[in-house]
This record gives C-alpha cells, sequence and structure tokens, in this order.
C-alpha cells in the first residue's frame, strides 16, 4: 500500500524523466480533470517539477498549473519509454502525462485535482506536519504535534497527517514495536525519551527505504519495505503482517487488532510492548 517512502520514490522517479520536458500528450478519464485540460490545454506546458509531501505528489506545470494527487490505498504511478507495453491494464488508467521521451500513467488514483498556487495553498494539503522524508523536516515541531494530541492512542496519533506527513500503517506497527511502545497507550503516558525514540526511528525506517544509489537514471523501485535489516525477504519486518508468528526478540506469538475510527489493523508484541507501564 501507499506509504510517503513509495510516494517520495514515485516523486523522484518522476521528477528525473519529466523535469524540464514539453507535454506532448494528455490523457485523463477523470471528468475535473479532462475540463480544465478542454479549456486551458495541458499539451504544450513545461513540466515544472515533481515533488513529494507526505502521501501527496504535486506536478507543477508552465502556466501556473498544478496537478495534485493522493494514491489512497490502491493507486499508483509507472514511467514508460514511448510505445512500451503497460504493466497494468488500460481500464486502470485514469492520467496520461507524455513528452517526448517517457510517458507518466496514473493508474486507480482516486484523488486528483488541478489548482493554481493560490487554490493550492488554501487546500487542506498545505496543513501536513513535518513531512518524514523532507531534508528540512522538523524533529521538534513533530515531537510537539505528538504531545498537542495526548488523549489519541499512539498507533492513532502516528497515522494523523497533521502530526508527521507521510508515515502509515507497515511504519506504524514497525515503529511502535522498535521503541518498545504499546500502540495502545495514549500519548500522555509517553515519556520524553520514548516521544523522541518515536519520531527519530519513523525518520530512520523511512529514510533507508528510499536511498537511492541509482545517480540520475531513470529507476522504478520494486523492492520491499525492509525494517529489520535482514537479508531474508521473509524476515524484513519485525511485526507487521505477522500475527500468530514469534515475536524475532522474545518468541512470543504477535498479535494484531484494528484500532482507531477507521479500524486500521495493528501489529504489536505483547511481551516487548506491554500495555502496563509506571509513569515517570
Amino acid at each position: 500500500m501507499p506509504e510517503g517512502d513509495t510516494i517520495f520514490r514515485a516523486a523522484r522517479t518522476l521528477q528525473r524523466a519529466l523535469a524540464g520536458q514539453t507535454v506532448t500528450r494528455f490523457e485523463t478519464l477523470l471528468p475535473q480533470l479532462q475540463r480544465v485540460h478542454d479549456d486551458t490545454p495541458i499539451t504544450g506546458r513545461t513540466i515544472e517539477d515533481v515533488s513529494a509531501s507526505g502521501k501527496w505528489m504535486t506536478i507543477r506545470f508552465s502556466g501556473d498549473l498544478v496537478l495534485l494527487t493522493h494514491m489512497l490505498m490502491s493507486g499508483s504511478w509507472h514511467i514508460y519509454r514511448p510505445g512500451e507495453r503497460w504493466q497494468r491494464p488500460r481500464f486502470d488508467m485514469r492520467i496520461v502525462i507524455a513528452t517526448e521521451q517517457f510517458e507518466a500513467v496514473a493508474f486507480k488514483v482516486p484523488v486528483a485535482e488541478f489548482h493554481t498556487a493560490a487554490s493550492l495553498a488554501r487546500r487542506q494539503f498545505s496543513q501536513l506536519g513535518p513531512d518524514v522524508l523532507s531534508e528540512e523536516f522538523d524533529e521538534q515541531q513533530a515531537i510537539a504535534n505528538l504531545r498537542a494530541e495526548p488523549e489519541l492512542e499512539i498507533g492513532e496519533a502516528l497515522l494523523k497527517q497533521r502530526v508527521l506527513a507521510g508515515i502509515g500503517n507497515v511504519y506504524k506497527s514497525e515503529v511502535c514495536f522498535a521503541c518498545r511502545v504499546s500502540p495502545f497507550r495514549k500519548i500522555a503516558t509517553l515519556t520524553e525519551e520514548e516521544t523522541k525514540c518515536l519520531v527519530a526511528t519513523t525518520r530512520k525506517f523511512m529514510a533507508s527505504n528510499v536511498a537511492d544509489n541509482s545517480g540520475a537514471t531513470i529507476v522504478t523501485y520494486t523492492g520491499l519495505r525492509r525494517t529489520t535489516r535482514r537479508t531474508d525477504p521473509g524476515e524484513r519486518l519485525w511485526v507487521y503482517s505477522r500475527r500468530g508468528q514469534p515475536c524475532r526478540r522474545c518468541g512470543t506469538p504477535i498479535l494484531s487488532r484494528k484500532q482507531g475510527p477507521d479500524a486500521r489493523v495493528t501489529f504489536w508484541c505483547p511481551n516487548c510492548q506491554r500495555e502496563n507501564f509506571t509513569l515517570l
């Protein structure tokens, strides 16, 4: 499922392929985008920049036009050479942005909007918390944002994009395990050390999963998230999606249950992440 690392890698790839290029073809199955294209064509515009902010991606075109997209649970962006066969069926296509050298194709993208710089600034998108993968990541602001949600369970708070932008369900469970914190405790119960651990570990885990050794080449990331640093693909995560399997630290069976109003599934070790604790 797309989390901040997925969007970051997609934006990095599209930036390398498209930035500075002229749009030669634009297609969409989304009526709200087609109306803009009919009135003020996307073809002929220059792609100025592609960037990620948390789970959002922006593609900026010349003439003060910005395409804002969110993948939610099933969307994805692919990059192809002209004439190259798509890896997904055409009926999944929602947007095509083509240049002479590449085609960027959005499949099953559920949220896509055109904006001007002014309307983008008014969008809720601008109210995101510190972007975990940004070079300007503000750790102190992230800590302050967590502390501002004292009555939320930790697992819920970590998914709030106004607190930390980019973290999703996989990293939520993995980060809580790494810091030996029960995801069902309230933020108010966190010690200063635990709070710092959650923020720092989120940054460390996500940054390690967007490490790039490809130079300036155009690549599509095909690997899997890894938090354990183990080379065996079957041992790449600590707890996520491992219900009933032994904890990699203590051997206790991993548990899972739905958490929060969105009923997102949380995985944890009941021994390593005890809910009974002493508040210092």
